[in-house]
């Protein structure tokens, strides 16, 4: 069964609630509190779950969450986005539409849009809400990964709690890859090897998780040499490199490029 199969089935479980159920649950602990100072801006509509577009023309993108898909170009909307949206909504609404801005130390991803945080009224933490809700993944991106270790906090609630895309696991066994995009995988580490390209950690069931070189100092040597044999869970955007022309000398037909260590955990 596919990532999106089994989050599928776990959404139609819980197909009967409305957003108004994961009220209480984000807000039973705050995590990731506003600094002491925000821009404020003005709100004209919510895009998705972890996208807005402001007044003045800006489309901003949230930092450190990942959101289900709302269907595009005649696609279906992926399990819990629409909750996911409805919810951003709500939390957008209960602040009359001004929110809180905080910069990401990268300004812009490779579409324009504004990387920030974004902080309610009550000056909670929006991306970190929505985690809480089980609406979301954490994703860690360097430089963007100063709200990390909170945001992670929020997610495990309700990854305890089994809440939203946590009702069902979504962690997805190497052998059940099948199609490219963001997932969270599980599999035995076969090997690690370290070259001019970064550090390769190769996982049984043809997939192989890369630290390129420039984020290689991010991520502690020991941590990863003791990863040697031993079941590991990864997260991010997978690519099928069997689409570029083909693979070489047997390598892994999956790539899951990692950006920050919260991306990667022993489950041994």
């Amino acid at each position: 069964m596919g990532f999106c199969q089994l989050l599928k089935k776990a959404s139609l479980a819980g197909a009967f609630f409305v957003p108004g159920i994961w009220l209480s649950a984000a807000q039973a602990q705050v995590f990731c509190p506003a600094p002491a100072s925000v821009v404020q801006v003005e709100v004209q509509r919510v895009v998705d779950g972890d996208t807005v577009r402001l007044k003045d023309g800006r489309s901003v993108r949230m930092i450190g969450l990942n959101a289900p898909e709302t269907g595009k170009k005649g696609r279906t909307d992926e399990p819990f986005a629409v909750a996911a949206r409805q919810r951003l909504q709500a939390l957008v609404g209960a602040s009359h539409g001004r929110v809180g801005l905080v910069p990401g130390r990268e300004g812009k991803d490779h579409y324009g849009r504004t990387l920030a945080h974004l902080y309610g009224a009550n000056g909670e933490n929006l991306e970190a809400q929505l985690l809480a809700d089980g609406l979301g993944f954490q994703v860690g991106v360097a430089p963007n990964v100063d709200l990390v270790a909170c945001q992670q906090a929020a997610e495990n609630s309700a990854r305890a709690a089994r809440l939203g895309l946590w009702r069902q696991s979504p962690v997805l066994p190497v052998a059940q890859l099948k199609q490219s995009g963001f997932a969270l995988v599980s599999g035995r580490v076969s090997k690690i090897e370290r070259n001019r390209g970064g550090i390769w950690i190769e996982l049984h069931g043809s997939l192989v998780l890369r630290i390129a070189p420039d984020l290689a100092r991010q991520f502690d040597s020991g941590v990863l040499n003791g990863l040697q044999g031993k079941t590991i869970e990864a997260r991010g955007w997978v690519q099928d490199r069997s689409k570029r022309g083909g693979l070489k000398n047997a390598q892994a037909r999956w790539l899951l490029p990692l950006t920050d260590p919260a991306m990667l955990k022993s489950m041994d």
